[in-house]
């Protein structure tokens, strides 16, 4: 906690004095124009690597930036959506998924998560993806893991078009949807193509979008 509490006091000291007119402005609100929805791996840092400012991206962070089917109890997960695309009027929503994700690579290596009942039961909404997996063949477990990533990034695309606010948004073209993967070793980022549902470079394919 000690490097925490030293990295807010420079925060405060020497990065807020300079910043203080940005902050004044957003205190009153936001207006984001993306909800981006990642993984909660302490490797992916939105703002980060898409550097933005604060007040840009309206972040949702959980093991294996999954978003949940809408149902008749809907989560945390749920409401943010909700209030990012009825109430923010976000025009983009971005799923990003990550290289050597924990999460992914329990599901493609059937770890035993009898000890983490809550693990578990969460990633049970990557069933679809797991499903496609299983269904193929792979070189190597790496191989197989990455190819899951992959396909998490779809199927959780599909999950969110469930929801009542994104159904809306999209039936209005007032929304667009994009799968991303970042692969933290080469600083780069594939997005999913729509059209052809391939995974392209994003640096050369910087229009590209899933819907």
């Amino acid at each position: 906690m000690q490097k925490i509490i030293e990295g807010f006091l420079k925060f405060q000291t020497d990065v807020f004095p300079s910043r203080s007119d940005l902050f004044k402005s957003l205190a009153g609100g936001q207006s984001p124009k993306v909800l981006f929805v990642t993984c909660s791996d302490s490797r992916v840092v939105p703002e980060l690597l898409t550097q933005q400012e604060p007040g840009d991206l309206f972040v949702i962070r959980n093991a294996g930036n999954i978003v949940p089917s809408y149902g008749p109890e809907p989560g945390g997960v749920s409401a943010t959506v909700e209030y990012a695309v009825s109430v923010l009027k976000v025009s983009d929503i971005v799923i990003c998924g990550h290289s050597n994700c924990g999460a992914m690579a329990a599901i493609s290596s059937c770890q035993c998560l009898d000890h983490l009942p809550a693990v578990a039961h969460w990633l049970r909404y990557s069933d679809a993806a797991k499903a496609i997996i299983a269904s193929q063949e792979f070189d190597s477990p790496q191989a197989k893991a990455d190819a899951l990533v992959r396909e998490n990034v779809i199927a959780q695309l599909a999950n969110i078009k469930t929801h009542p606010s994104v159904a809306l948004a999209l039936s209005q073209r007032k929304l667009n949807l994009h799968g991303w993967v970042y692969d933290i070793e080469q600083g780069a980022i594939d997005a999913l193509d729509g059209k052809t549902m391939a995974f392209v470079p994003l640096a050369a394919n910087p229009e590209v979008r899933a819907s």
